[in-house]
């Protein structure tokens, strides 16, 4: 053959490699033509035909060929096995070649259309079968349309671009070639000519299910999960669950620095499962929120610049390990929300950065492009194609890893265009506005997509501005989430907390203010690891006063946001009453449990969640009006606030909390119905570490009508600390 028609392929520039490589018929004989660089020599042995037929060299490129008939009884496509000699190693192989590519049109088409929701399945590396004789191999597909040509390149391979060029399936943009008998745990990566510069690049599989260890940032090929899950009922209960009126108490952890070995490796997924999940059970949160757990190169992200967006990180294992992690939570009564970014990642050459020479899931112009706080990129979410990986993305994490929901990173960052940006800086939406149309839509539909897909599965957003209807629903014109971080009620009550009580009377209106638009979204109240890093100090180091007065400040602080409307979230370490702040390098200081004042903050966790959890009026009408009544929020004087909580049956708990080091005796506050009362909680029980200062087995109400109440109670509030009582039944 003249060597013209194989330059493409010499040269590595060719799209369409199954017009030369393979068997092809050339006029009345046939053609077997084969390119392997680095072999010897080649040779074909024929399906139920005895011996072997060496190839020609034609170049000395490595292109080989044989021409001739085919053996007696074969046709096209005729099953054929080859044999590469490479430096005196013979291997016998199905030559890829030989299996064209099978384009799913309708899968494409949604994909290019921005709504397939399962493009993992589409696209990435994929075990699968081929051919009459159902050859086992991977097809691998990615989708660069910007490029010249793209081939695999593995440790298969050596790497080598030459070896195993992609097909075009026709304007799609997507590249497909299936390479049989290829193994799990197979190393790969995609080499990408683009088009017009002709510049090369390697890139990881945007789509690859697993990542070997880093620093080194190959995919691997992942067979098909062997994890028998044992979550039926969990998945059927939760699907029935009516989570606007449910308890929710989430743990968050950081997978890494929980807990580690004594020589530092980390904690695996499975060792995770062992010792994790019986601590967040014993502890009575309902929910463990994992920062993330998608693949990421660096671990000072803590997981927030992911490289991953299918793939669990290697750190703590397998895919399959992290199935058995969370099969083991939804056994033992635990929900699993998975923090995920898809506001931004991070510009890593490997990645999804330039990904096929161009600006392909990112933006062109830079007043789109970065993102100047974390030094990223932002997603094109205008792009129908980098909308059906994000939504896929979401997608593949509630159904291959049965999580619970997805706590969504800095969706403020997506919802405008000029965030953390100057003026100059940003580009306008269409109508001249900063809003970012491309991503409200995005959202909407990741939000609808999830909640129709998936019954009783959540999304979090955390959004720290004002915009409106955040966890309203997609037909009343909101993005569709399921709750929202309440971080104005996070910041006031911290930046109260913080004053000396001296001044607190002073700022009394940081813990009133919140009422006035507690119930405008679904609020979860957050104390999460942003709190507690980058010099802001532990929640202890935050409390003013003597050792005494922060201990019982932390307690205080614990009970307010446990008896406060809204769901409640806590980042690990605050049960220990960790004194430095967090660091991600290290495991929690687990010694501090020895000493009693320590102890003490962990069994008030214990208790408090197991009350909130017990009694349906700390839950139920977290997120109605109806749910809540002050008692007294104007003794600014004293730092005292009280208040109703009611569940849907009329029942109700009484809370008192006194923000001052000052014991308040014959404090006067009025109730709904007079009886006997007693206390549920007490945050200064000796039991918590406290001066062990109350009320006693009980209260029995005055006939005094009190604060528009038709019955009083008289207290003794202790020091720094609150109280929440209910009414005795009567006998």
């Amino acid at each position: 053959m003249p060597h013209k028609p194989l330059k493409s392929l010499i040269e590595a520039r060719e799209h369409d490699p199954f017009h030369l490589l393979g068997l092809h018929r050339d006029g009345t004989t046939w053609v077997l033509r084969v390119f392997r660089p680095h072999a010897r020599a080649v040779a074909v042995e024929w399906t139920g035909t005895p011996g072997s037929t060496a190839l020609t060299r034609v170049h000395g490129a490595g292109v080989f060929e044989w021409r001739g008939a085919l053996p007696s009884g074969a046709h096209p496509p005729a099953l054929y096995r080859l044999i590469i000699d490479e430096e005196g190693v013979s291997r016998h192989i199905y030559d890829a070649y030989a299996f064209p590519p099978e384009p799913p049109a309708d899968d494409l088409y949604l994909f290019n259309e921005g709504r397939n929701f399962q493009a993992y399945r589409l696209l990435g590396a994929v075990p699968e079968t081929r051919g009459a004789e159902r050859i086992a191999g991977v097809r691998f597909r990615v989708w660069a349309p910007n490029a010249g040509r793209v081939s695999v390149v593995g440790d298969f391979n050596r790497w080598d671009g030459r070896v195993h060029p992609m097909a075009a399936l026709g304007a799609s943009g997507v590249w497909e070639l299936f390479i049989p008998e290829l193994p799990s745990g197979a190393l790969y990566k995609f080499e990408i000519r683009n088009r017009q510069s002709g510049l090369i690049s390697v890139k990881a599989d945007p789509y690859a299910r697993q990542f070997e260890r880093r620093p080194a940032t190959a995919a691997r090929v992942t067979e098909a999960p062997a994890h028998a899950w044992g979550d039926g009922e969990w998945l059927d209960k939760r699907a029935r669950r009516d989570w606007l009126h449910a308890p929710m108490s989430v743990y968050e952890v950081h997978a890494g620095a929980w807990m580690r070995h004594l020589d530092g490796r980390f904690y695996s997924y499975r060792e995770l499962a062992a010792r994790l999940v019986p601590y967040a059970c014993d502890l009575g949160y309902t929910h463990i929120e994992f920062m993330p757990l998608m693949e990421h190169p660096l671990d000072e992200s803590w997981g927030y610049q992911s490289t991953g967006h299918f793939a669990p990180t290697s750190r703590f294992g397998t895919p399959d390990d992290l199935r058995f992690l969370i099969d083991t939570c939804h056994q033992a009564g635990l929900g699993v929300i998975l923090d995920w970014v898809p506001g931004h990642f991070p510009t890593d050459a490997f990645s999804l950065s330039h990904f096929d020479g161009s600006a392909l899931y990112e933006h062109e112009d830079p007043r789109l492009k970065l993102q100047p706080d974390w030094g990223t990129y932002v997603f094109n979410f205008g792009r129908s194609e980098v909308k059906s990986f994000l939504l896929s993305s979401a997608h593949y994490w509630l159904a291959e890893f049965h999580a619970d929901g997805l706590r969504v990173d800095a969706v403020a960052s997506m919802l405008y265009l000029d965030y953390s940006r100057k003026a100059g800086e940003w580009l306008p939406n269409r109508h001249g506005g900063r809003e970012n149309l491309e991503a409200i839509q995005f959202l909407q539909e990741m939000n609808s997509m999830v909640h129709q897909e998936f019954p009783g599965a959540l999304t979090i957003a955390e959004e720290s501005t004002a915009w409106p209807m955040v966890s309203r629903p997609v037909h009343l014109g909101g993005l569709g989430f399921s709750m929202k971080w309440n971080m104005g009620w996070m910041n006031d009550t911290l930046d109260y907390m913080e004053n000396d009580p001296i001044y607190r009377r002073f700022h009394h209106d940081r813990l009133t203010f919140g009422q006035l638009y507690a119930y405008t979204e679904n609020f979860v109240l957050p104390f999460s690891h942003d709190e507690v890093v980058h010099g802001k100090g532990s929640l202890l180091g935050k409390m003013p006063g003597d050792a005494w007065q922060r201990f019982a400040n932390l307690r205080l602080l614990l009970a307010y946001q446990m008896v406060a409307p809204g769901k409640k979230l806590v980042f690990m370490g605050a049960e220990l009453a960790q004194p430095d702040e967090w660091r991600g390098a290290e495991e929690l200081p687990w010694g501090l449990l020895a000493q009693p004042a320590h102890a003490g903050v962990q069994h008030l966790v214990r208790d408090l969640n197991r009350l909130y959890v017990s009694h349906p009026a700390l839950h139920e009408l977290d997120f109605a009006a109806e749910g809540f009544s002050w008692i007294d929020c104007h003794d600014s004087e004293q730092s005292v606030l009280s208040w109703l909580r009611f569940a849907r049956d009329g029942s109700f708990v009484v809370v008192v909390l006194n923000f001052t080091p000052v014991p308040r005796e014959a404090y006067r506050i009025g109730v709904p119905r007079q009886g006997i009362y007693r206390e549920l909680l007490n945050t200064d029980s000796q039991h918590y570490g406290g001066s062990d200062m109350g009320n006693g087995s009980g209260l029995m109400t005055d006939a005094l009508p009190w604060m528009n109440r038709p019955a009083s109670l008289t207290l003794t509030l202790p020091p720094l600390a609150g109280i929440i009582l209910t009414q005795a039944p009567s006998q």
